[in-house]
């Protein structure tokens, strides 16, 4: 079960991967991975069919990611997040979090599995929005509608 503490831990890294920005500039991976940049972020899009993301180069693979980061944000699908948290755990990557805004998002059971067993400190679900400074108020709407249902991550 994610904690507030798995979060914290999670975005006070400053290098962070991005596996499956959008090469759409519209889409909603390519806004958080742009906010998360302008928060001072070191982002590092991987996308296996982009050169190049807002400027940036794009790897096609974790594994390819030099200097390594310090955490993948997942933005995949529960099929393909499966294959990345092994390329996360090859790669030495120690921390994954898998994005969940409505419906599954990224989390895969399976892959959540993988990484408690692999000993990759896990956030599973959520959308960093909810968590990060100055977001826009919808984003906040969404963490206090979470604490109503008693479904936002608890203290450790």
């Amino acid at each position: 079960m994610t904690t507030r503490d798995d979060i914290e831990d999670f975005l006070a890294q400053r290098r962070i991967a991005m596996v499956g920005v959008s090469r759409d500039p519209k889409d909603f991976s390519r806004a958080l991975f742009r906010d998360m940049c302008t928060l001072g972020y070191d982002m590092v899009p991987v996308n296996f069919s982009a050169s190049e993301i807002d400027g940036k180069p794009c790897f096609s693979r974790v594994k390819n990611i030099e200097p390594p980061v310090e955490g993948a944000l997942l933005m995949t699908s529960p099929r393909e997040t499966e294959r990345v948290v092994v390329e996360c755990a090859d790669a030495g990557i120690p921390r994954v979090w898998m994005y969940r805004g409505v419906g599954p998002g990224a989390v895969s059971p399976a892959a959540a599995e993988f990484c408690r067993l692999n000993r990759i400190r896990l956030v599973e679900g959520y959308c960093p929005f909810m968590f990060l400074p100055k977001t826009p108020w919808f984003h906040r709407a969404h963490g206090f509608l979470l604490k109503l249902g008693h479904h936002y991550p608890a203290a450790a």
